[in-house]
């Protein structure tokens, strides 16, 4: 296979000049990237406020059925009517809690330098979380998740510095028992990365786990951890109008002890969701407002984040469609209201397609550029996702991370400057109307970082192009990622927190990990 990209420098700890080990690709430096368009606002005054109020009747109205006893009393001891597992509430107590939450707050990680900061109009970027199955160029075909497949994405977050956060399981290693792939999967996630790590909220026992594993990797005690968030988790509602019992454990948990909380409901419309835009935005709002309610209600000030799922489905099959001009349109809207109520907002990077083609990237590509129009500061599956979520592939990852790079360099100031350098009369004058700007000396100073130079991306000329091979750009994007995979060296981690670490996942694997269905 061919090569793509030169030499350069790597993607390590934020702050150093290289990273320790082989250099694959010229990539850009860490940074918490900062979306400085005005947000694309499809809706009217009149639009957000007849979508905040059909949220707002379905929570007093219709209500949410809250599938954990724990919760239904906190509901009850904060006023709201229950029925059973239903539970309507007010919108003045509604939105006197979701005023409590801050419009933005840090994830501070092991490693301080990857701090995140989620609002204040950043933009960040983690990688594929969940799918059952692999796909790789490898072996042109869909496989079950294993350890080390999920190993190889989790060294793929750690290597691009356009990945800010590491969530979920980039794939679902299914060669461990469900018991513990918590606590071998974050173990891997500790030691291989640096960056802000994710918990599932399924129990009691993985959500303790996993706020115990970051605290060991990070040498402090219960209370530097407790002081501000140092991981987070995302909850999916039970569209339509349901949150489960082992989520709001783990939400109640995390807020009680000052993590980050990432409540997304997942509204597909026509199928979970009602099948206007509008309609299911308005349940989706209603789904994750009074889950950060709950939180409030717990602990004031708990750092909370309102994402959207809302996309549509294949009428025909009934299968998810992403990427879509309604996704686009329902993120948009979502963005708008996120606003509305000074919440952080979280979007996807999401496709419908099997594998890495032109389907993947164009659906991929709309729903990206769709989360920086709407002012998204978390971007969950921005790298990696495939078969609406089935599907994790490594070219995949790859290839999106091109995408993610191009999106920071269109938001970095020196590509819209203007001052005279950059209007550059002079050169103009110097040129007139004959010749060219190639060996000018304004060009020579500038030329090596005027322009975005891509990695993945194949520049030549059919002839050259084919004379090197004709390799099509899911086969250089697999070359890199074996590339890097190999060349990989875990971020450095204190010999003493790293045997405490193994340690706890020793003793929990013998106390039986988690319970299971199975």
């Amino acid at each position: 296979m061919a090569r793509s990209g030169r030499k350069g420098r790597g993607g390590g700890r934020a702050g150093a000049a290289e990273r320790r080990g082989a250099a694959v690709i010229e990539q850009m430096p860490w940074r918490l990237p900062k979306n400085i368009d005005r947000p694309t606002e499809p809706l009217t005054e009149e639009g957000v406020l007849a979508i905040h109020e059909g949220a707002m009747r379905i929570l007093e109205e219709i209500g949410i059925e809250i599938l954990n006893a724990e919760a239904l009393e906190i509901f009850r001891e904060a006023g709201a009517t229950i029925s059973g597992e239903n539970v309507r509430v007010g919108r003045d107590w509604i939105m006197e809690m979701v005023g409590l939450a801050p419009s933005s707050f840090t994830i501070t990680p092991r490693n301080p330098e990857r701090e995140l900061i989620v609002g204040e109009d950043h933009i960040l970027f983690g990688n594929v979380s969940s799918p059952p199955s692999y796909w790789t160029m490898e072996t042109g075909r869909k496989m079950t998740g294993t350890r080390a497949m999920c190993a190889d994405f989790i060294k793929l977050s750690q290597y691009f510095n356009c990945i800010h956060f590491c969530g979920g399981y980039p794939v679902e290693p299914q060669d461990i028992h469900a018991s513990i792939r918590h606590l071998d999967v974050l173990y891997d996630k500790l030691t291989l990365t640096d960056k802000v790590v994710h918990t599932y909220s399924l129990g009691k026992e993985r959500v303790e786990d996993a706020m115990e594993m970051v605290r060991i990797a990070g040498g402090l005690s219960h209370e530097e951890f407790e002081a501000k968030p140092r991981l987070y988790t995302n909850i999916n509602s039970t569209s339509p109008l349901k949150h489960d019992e082992p989520m709001l454990d783990g939400w109640m948990r995390l807020a009680r002890r000052n993590q980050g909380l990432v409540v997304t409901p997942f509204t597909l419309a026509g199928a979970m969701a009602p099948v206007t835009m509008s309609g299911a935005v308005a349940q989706s709002l209603a789904e994750g407002l009074i889950a950060v309610a709950l939180a409030q209600y717990i602990r004031p000030g708990a750092a909370c984040v309102i994402g959207t799922f809302t996309s549509n489905v294949d009428m025909k099959s009934g299968a998810p469609a992403f990427g879509t001009p309604e996704y686009m349109r329902a993120t948009q809207m979502t963005g708008q209201l996120a606003r509305f109520y000074g919440l952080p907002m979280r979007s996807s990077g999401v496709c419908a397609a099997n594998v890495p083609d032109g389907q993947a990237i164009w659906e991929t590509s709309n729903s990206l550029w769709a989360a920086v129009q709407s002012g998204t500061n978390m971007v969950y599956h921005a790298a990696g996702w495939l078969e609406g979520g089935l599907i994790a592939s490594p070219e995949k990852f790859v290839m999106d991370c091109e995408i993610l790079q191009q999106i920071q360099r269109y938001m970095e100031p020196q590509t819209f400057a203007t001052t005279p350098d950059d209007i550059a009369l002079e050169a103009i004058a110097e040129v007139g109307g004959h010749g060219h700007f190639f060996g000018l000396q304004h060009t020579q100073d500038r030329y090596e970082t005027a322009f975005y130079q891509p990695f993945v991306s194949d520049w030549r000329n059919f002839e050259a192009w084919d004379a090197a091979g004709a390799v099509w750009t899911p086969e250089r994007a697999h070359h890199l990622y074996k590339e890097i995979v190999a060349s990989f060296e875990a971020p450095p981690m204190d010999v003493a927190i790293r045997e405490e670490l193994e340690a706890f996942v020793v003793r929990r694997k013998a106390e039986g990990g988690a319970p299971t269905d199975y």
